[in-house]
């Protein structure tokens, strides 16, 4: 159950519609990714979401502006664990700067009530800082 509410989380993350992905969080739910991180960075935002507004506002409105076409996901897993889902998958999309953009990542989901409440994120960060803003790592 808990990996068919993740799968379903995703498709929503997917459409970029705000209710829709409202709908699949708690209202304190937090998303985690790694501090400095190349999307956080372009966009000028904070590495650690806090609060479902916050995350849909992201999800629906920042991750589309920033990974602009051709947004792919591969799943390469979901592993459920009672109230805990481990996501691992590769991403690639067209940057609103024109680059190409292949990352790993995987994903901690840990649900409350049906809904997620918290997303822990990690992703080859230099990687991801070389295919925003070239090869110099900037921090």
């Amino acid at each position: 159950m808990s990996r068919d509410i993740v799968q379903h989380a995703w498709q929503e993350f997917a459409t970029h519609d705000a209710g829709r992905i409202a709908a699949v969080f708690t209202e304190d739910a937090e998303w985690l990714a790694p501090a400095g991180n190349a999307t956080a960075v372009a966009l000028g935002g904070p590495s650690h979401l806090v609060g479902r507004d916050t995350i849909v506002r992201f999800l629906a409105e920042d991750f589309p502006r920033f990974f602009v076409s051709d947004v792919s996901v591969t799943f390469h897993g979901f592993h459920a664990d009672g109230d805990r889902v481990v996501v691992e998958e590769t991403m690639t999309a067209t940057l609103a700067n024109g680059n190409h953009y292949a990352n790993d990542y995987c994903f901690v989901f840990e649900l409350k009530d049906g809904l997620i409440h918290r997303v822990r994120e990690y992703m080859d960060t230099a990687r991801g800082h070389r295919m925003v803003f070239g090869e110099r790592v900037t921090t």
